[in-house]
C-alpha cells in the first residue's frame, strides 16, 4: 500500500506550488487532510486552489499546528530554521545532529567554573541552560532517524509541508510561526541567520570581520556574508577558530548556545571575551547594548541539531500498581451504583424542592453546599453529580416566573429503565459533554465567581480529553494504573503546550478532572480502567496506514540516505514493496492516527476478545503475553510492563525495520505513539453503550427486599434496597449513614413524616414485618404507637385558620402557651380555636411546639401532605459546545473530495459544454417532491451529476447541471457545473431533476 512516507524525488515536473501538490495527491490523501483539518471544509472549497488557500490561512495553520504531536512540532520547527526549500538529509541533520558522538570541547575550561569576565554577553531573558549538554546518545540519535518519516508525513497529510525530499517546504504561514524574527527567537531558541544579522552592516565593517577571521577579502558584501556562512557551517574550520578563542569567550558561547541568542552587552566598548568573538562575525550586534549569536555559529555549537532534547517517542506510561481485573470491574460496578443512587437521590430532593436559577444562570454558593450536606459528599463532588444530570438531559429549568431547576420529563422514563441501562446513559453523557464541573468555584476572566449550572461552563477540549486520558488508560494491561504525572507528561506531548503556558494548564486540569470523575462514575476502579469502561471508547478496528501524496516525479523506487554524522536515516518511502518492508507494519497505526498506533499487525490480533464482547471487550489489544501477567498478578510493575518487548518480541520484530531497532530498545517501540481515534458516530456511541451495559449488568448487585431491624431504633439495609422498599423506608426513616450497608434510624419526627403521608400506623407495623428479616424491636412498635396516638388529635382548618380538638385540656394548653402568641389565637367553643395566620403556617407552629397537628379539609376528612413532584416542561440535553467544526463523517468527505475534484477540473480544464438533451426541450424537468429527494441522494452517494429545473426567489426559472454534495435540512449542496462554483439550493425549489446521459464530472 502506498504510504505518505515515502521518498519525493523532485523532477522537472515537480510542483511549484501546494496547489499543484495537492492536485498529485489520491483522492484519499485529500480525505485524510480534510479529516485531520475539518475548517477546511466550511465551506466546501470550490477547487484545489481555493483549499491549498484555504489551508495556508493562519487561522487554519495555528489550529493545525496546535494538533500536532512534540516530535512532529519539533520537526516543523527545524524546517522553519533551515534552508527554504530543505532535503531530507539537512533536516535529519537538523534533528538528530551531525555526529553521534559530542564534539570536542575548544577549549578546557567548563562554563560556569570560573566566575565571567566583566561585560560578557549575558541573556536578556533569564535561563537555566548553562551549556550545552551532550549530543544524544546514538540509540536515541537511531530513534529520531526512525520516527522522522512518520513526522514528515504527519506535516505533509496536514499540508503544513510539501515538497519532493530534495525540496521540502513548509506553508509560509507555518514559517512565519516558527521562524525566529529580528528581535524574537524561534522554538528551537536559535536567532537569525548571519546574512539576516548582518543586513545593513557596512562593507568595511564585513570585509574587517573577514579579516579577522582569517579569510580573504571579496569584492561586494552578499560573497562577503557567503564566505562568513560557509565558515561557520565548516565544522573543522570552525574549530580550529575556536581553538584559540581566549579565556571567558567560550562561556559566553555556552550561555547564549540553546537560547535565547540574544545578550546584552555594550558593543561600543566590550570586554575582552565579547570584542573576540565580535570582531569575528561569532557574535553580531543587533543594537547600541544587545549582541546575537548567528543561527550558523549557533548550530555549530550545538553540533548541528535545532533542538536542545529531541523527543522522537512519548514518555512512557508504566504501570502504578498491579490489582486484580475481576477486583477492578468489581470495585467499578459498585461506584456505578453508588452513582446511579446519588443521582436518583439529588433529582428526588430536588423535585420537591429545586434550588431558584440565579439571575445570571446557574446554582448559588448557599444551594450548593445544602445540596452537598444532603447528599454527605463535598461541594465539587456535588457540583459533578448537579452538571451530569443536566448533561443526560435529568435536570433543567422549569422556565416559569419562579424559576427553579427541576427533574424533567425524561427522569421518569430514565427511572424506569434498568440499572446498567440508567448508567450507561449517564456515562455517555458524561464522555461527550463539554460541561466542565471543575471549573464550580473557580473564577472568569471577569473575577466572577462560576456557579454550577451556569452559562460559563464550557470547555470544547473536553470531551477530546475525556476519551484519550481513557484511550491511554486502555493502553495498559487489565488492572494496571498509571501515575497522574506520567499520564499528563503523555498527554503534553501528544499536544504540546504553547511556550509561557503554566503546568497546571487547561488540558492538564481537564485530565485530572477525567481520572476523577470516572473513578466516581464507576467508568475506573482503583485507578484502572474496567471491561464496561472501555467499551464505552467502542470497537477498536484494525489501524490502516495513510493514503499516499505522491508529488510530482515521484519515482517507484525506494531511498536510503546516510546524514551527515554517519548515522543511517532511511528516507520516506514511495511506493509499496519495499516500504512495507521497513516501519510500515511498526508504524502503521501512528500515521493513521488510530486507537493502535504504534503497534505492530501480529499486536493487533489481541482485539479479538475486545471486539467479540469478552472480558476485555473495548480494550485496544494489550499483548497477550502482557494480560497473562497481569492476571496472574506475579510480577512487578515493570517486568510485566516489558512483556511486550519480551515475550511478544519476535512477533512484533517482524514488522520493524533494522533503523528503528537500532534506535531503540523494543520496550521503548511498544511506547509508539497511540494517537486518538476519531471519535464515535451517534450509531456507534449508541453500540458501545449497550456492549458497556450488557458487561456491567452481571457486576451490579441485587436489589434487597429486606432490612435488619435493631433495638436502638435504627434498620440497616446489607445492600441497594427495591425502589418502592428504599422510597418508603426514606420516608418512615432518616438516613444516619451510607456506604456497602445504609442505617436507617427511625425518629418521631419522620414517623410523623409517614403519617402525614396517609399511611396508619397499622400500616407501618405490616410494612416492617412484611420486609424485616429481624422481628419488629418493642421499642420501634412503640414509638409508631406513640406518634399515631397524638397524631391527628389536632385539626386544622381555613376560616383563614382554625384549630379544633375533642380535648378542650389541650386546646387550653395552647392558649396558655406563650409560643402560641405569634399565632394569635382565640377560642371560638370549647373544641375549636381560631387563628389569624394560614394554615400551613399554623401547622409549623404547632409542630414547632411539639404538638402533632394533622390538616383536614372543609368536609373534615384528613389531608394527606405528601409533597409533589414537580417537573419541568419537556427538555433536551444541552448540546455540546464544539472545538472548531465538526469531524466529517466518511460520507461528507467523500462527497467533498469529489466536488473539490469536479471544481478543480471545471477550473483548469477547457469548459464542457452542457450536453444538448439538457437543453432541446426548453422545457423544466417535472418530477415529485418524493422523486426529487431520493435522486439528489442517490446522486450524492455516487458522485454523479444530474440535470435540474430550479425556480429562484424572483420566480426566475433556469436549469442547472450540479453533482450533489450533501442533502440534509431541506437544502442540497451541489457543485454547479454551470456557474463553477459550489452552490446551496432549497429543496423546495427544484422544480424537478434528471439524469444525464452524459456526467460533466467524468470530463
Amino acid at each position: 500500500m502506498p504510504a505518505e512516507t515515502g521518498p519525493r524525488d523532485s523532477g522537472r515536473g515537480a510542483p511549484r506550488t501546494l496547489a499543484e501538490e495537492l492536485r498529485t495527491r489520491p483522492d484519499d490523501a485529500l480525505a485524510t487532510l480534510l479529516r485531520a483539518r475539518p475548517d477546511l471544509l466550511s465551506p466546501v472549497p470550490n477547487d484545489l486552489t481555493q483549499l491549498a488557500t484555504r489551508a495556508g490561512t493562519r487561522a487554519s495553520v495555528v489550529r493545525a499546528v496546535e494538533r500536532l504531536d512534540r516530535f512532529a512540532l519539533q520537526t516543523a520547527e527545524a524546517l522553519a530554521v533551515a534552508p527554504d526549500p530543505c532535503s531530507y538529509e539537512t533536516l535529519s541533520s537538523l534533528m538528530a545532529g551531525d555526529a553521534p558522538e559530542p564534539a570536542p570541547e575548544p577549549a578546557a575550561e567548563t562554563p560556569g567554573a570560573t566566575q565571567e569576565p566583566p561585560g560578557a554577553a549575558l541573556p536578556t531573558t533569564p535561563t537555566t541552560h548553562e551549556a550545552p549538554p551532550e549530543a544524544p546518545h546514538e540509540a536515541t540519535r537511531g530513534q529520531i532517524l526512525a520516527e522522522l518519516p512518520r513526522a514528515v508525513a504527519t506535516l505533509r497529510a496536514q499540508a503544513l509541508a510539501w515538497g519532493g525530499d530534495d525540496r521540502l517546504r513548509l506553508v509560509r504561514t507555518a514559517h512565519e510561526l516558527l521562524a525566529p524574527s529580528p528581535t524574537v527567537p524561534s522554538p528551537t531558541g536559535l536567532g537569525p541567520t548571519v546574512q539576516e544579522a548582518t543586513a545593513g552592516m557596512s562593507p568595511g565593517r564585513l570585509q574587517e570581520i573577514l579579516a579577522a577571521a582569517g579569510l580573504p577579502p571579496t569584492h561586494d558584501p552578499v560573497t562577503a556574508v557567503a564566505a562568513l556562512t560557509g565558515l561557520f557551517g565548516d565544522r573543522p574550520r570552525m574549530a580550529a577558530l575556536l581553538v584559540a578563542a581566549p579565556a571567558g569567550a567560550t562561556a559566553v558561547l555556552s550561555r547564549l548556545t540553546w537560547g535565547p541568542p540574544y545578550g546584552e552587552a555594550s558593543v561600543a566598548s566590550p570586554s575582552p571575551p565579547v570584542e573576540w568573538l565580535l570582531a569575528r562575525g561569532l557574535l553580531l550586534p543587533s543594537g547600541p547594548r544587545n549582541v546575537v549569536l548567528p543561527r550558523e555559529v549557533a548550530l555549530h555549537l550545538r553540533g548541528g541539531r535545532a533542538h536542545r532534547t529531541p523527543e522522537p517517542l512519548p514518555p512512557p506510561l508504566p504501570p502504578a500498581a498491579r490489582h486484580n481485573p475481576q477486583a477492578v470491574d468489581a470495585t467499578a460496578a459498585s461506584e456505578a451504583f453508588t452513582a446511579l443512587s446519588t443521582v436518583e437521590e439529588l433529582l428526588g430532593q430536588w423535585e420537591t424542592a429545586g434550588p431558584p436559577v440565579l439571575r445570571a444562570g446557574g446554582v448559588s454558593v448557599r444551594d450548593l453546599k445544602r445540596t452537598a450536606a444532603a447528599l454527605d459528599v463535598s461541594e465539587p463532588v456535588a457540583a459533578f453529580w448537579v452538571e451530569l444530570a443536566y448533561a443526560a438531559g435529568l435536570l433543567a429549568s422549569d422556565g416559569e416566573t419562579d424559576e427553579r431547576y427541576a427533574p424533567t420529563p425524561a427522569y421518569d422514563d430514565w427511572l424506569r429503565l434498568p440499572a446498567e441501562e440508567r448508567w450507561a446513559r449517564l456515562a455517555a453523557a458524561w464522555l461527550t459533554a463539554t460541561r466542565t464541573s471543575g471549573l464550580v468555584g473557580g473564577r472568569d476572566a471577569k473575577g466572577r465567581t462560576l456557579a454550577a449550572l451556569g452559562p460559563e461552563l464550557d470547555r470544547s477540549p473536553a470531551p477530546e480529553v475525556r476519551r484519550r486520558v481513557l484511550e491511554l488508560l486502555a493502553t495498559l494491561p487489565p488492572g494496571a494504573p498509571p501515575t497522574t504525572e506520567a499520564l499528563l507528561a503523555r498527554l503534553r506531548w501528544e499536544r504540546p503546550t504553547h511556550r509561557g503556558a503554566p503546568a497546571d494548564d487547561l488540558r492538564s486540569r481537564l485530565a485530572q478532572w477525567t481520572l476523577t470523575e470516572a473513578e466516581l462514575l464507576g467508568v475506573t476502579g482503583r485507578g484502572a480502567l474496567s471491561t464496561h469502561g472501555a467499551a464505552l471508547l467502542g470497537p477498536r478496528p484494525p489501524a490502516v496506514p495513510p493514503p499516499a501524496a505522491p508529488a510530482a516525479g515521484e519515482s517507484g523506487g525506494t531511498k536510503k540516505t546516510r546524514a551527515a554524522g554517519g548515522g543511517r536515516a532511511a528516507a520516506p518511502q514511495a511506493a509499496e514493496g519495499k516500504a512495507a518492508e521497513g516501519r510500515a507494519a511498526g508504524r502503521t497505526a501512528a500515521e493513521a492516527g488510530g486507537p493502535t498506533a504504534g503497534r505492530s499487525a501480529p499486536e493487533a490480533g489481541g482485539r479479538t476478545a475486545a471486539e467479540a464482547g469478552g472480558p476485555t471487550a473495548g480494550r485496544p489489544a494489550p499483548e497477550a503475553a502482557s494480560r497473562t501477567a497481569a492476571q496472574a498478578g506475579d510480577q512487578d510493575p515493570e517486568a510485566a510492563g516489558r512483556t511486550t518487548a519480551n515475550a511478544g518480541g519476535q512477533a512484533a520484530a517482524t514488522g520493524r525495520q533494522t533503523a528503528a531497532q537500532a534506535g531503540g530498545q523494543a520496550a521503548d517501540q511498544a511506547n509508539a505513539p497511540s494517537l486518538p481515534g476519531r471519535p464515535l458516530s451517534g450509531a456507534e456511541a449508541a453500540v458501545a453503550a449497550a456492549t458497556a451495559a450488557r458487561l456491567l449488568a452481571p457486576l451490579l448487585p441485587q436489589p434487597l427486599d429486606h432490612v435488619l431491624l435493631q433495638a436502638d431504633l435504627t434498620a440497616v439495609a446489607p445492600g441497594p434496597l427495591e425502589r418502592p422498599l428504599a422510597a418508603t423506608l426514606g420516608v418512615l426513616a432518616e438516613v444516619e449513614s451510607k456506604g456497602g450497608a445504609t442505617v436507617y434510624r427511625f425518629t418521631p419526627a419522620s414517623v410523623r413524616r409517614a403519617l402525614d403521608a396517609g399511611q396508619a400506623a397499622s400500616d407501618l407495623h405490616a410494612f416492617l414485618a412484611e420486609h424485616s428479616r429481624t422481628p419488629v424491636p418493642q421499642p420501634l412498635a412503640y414509638l409508631i404507637d406513640d406518634v399515631a396516638r397524638k397524631h391527628g388529635r389536632l385539626r386544622v382548618g381555613a376560616a383563614s385558620a382554625y384549630v379544633r380538638c375533642d380535648d378542650d385540656t389541650l386546646l387550653t394548653e395552647i392558649l396558655a402557651d406563650r409560643r402560641s402568641a405569634g399565632l394569635r389565637l382565640r377560642r371560638l367553643a370549647p373544641t375549636v380555636l381560631a387563628a389569624q395566620a394560614a394554615p400551613d403556617a399554623l401547622l409549623e407552629g404547632l409542630r414547632a411546639m411539639g404538638y402533632a397537628p394533622a390538616a383536614e379539609s372543609a368536609e373534615g376528612d384528613v389531608l394527606i401532605t405528601r409533597a409533589e413532584a414537580h417537573r419541568t416542561p419537556p427538555r433536551s440535553a444541552p448540546a455540546p459546545v464544539p472545538e472548531g467544526p465538526p469531524m466529517p463523517d466518511d460520507t461528507l468527505l467523500g462527497a467533498a473530495v469529489r466536488a473539490i475534484r469536479a471544481g478543480d477540473r471545471a477550473a483548469t480544464a477547457p469548459h464542457k459544454p452542457v450536453p444538448a438533451s439538457a437543453t432541446d426541450s426548453g422545457r423544466l424537468p417535472r418530477t415529485t417532491s418524493a422523486d426529487t429527494l431520493a435522486t439528489m441522494q442517490a446522486a450524492a452517494l455516487t458522485g454523479s451529476a444530474v440535470w435540474i429545473g430550479y425556480v429562484n426567489a424572483d420566480g426566475a426559472a433556469s436549469q442547472r447541471v450540479i453533482a450533489p454534495v450533501r442533502v440534509e435540512g431541506g437544502f442540497v449542496t451541489a457543485y454547479d457545473h454551470t456557474a463553477d462554483e459550489v452552490r446551496t439550493y432549497p429543496l423546495h425549489r427544484i422544480t424537478g431533476v434528471a439524469e444525464l446521459a452524459d456526467d460533466p464530472a467524468g470530463a
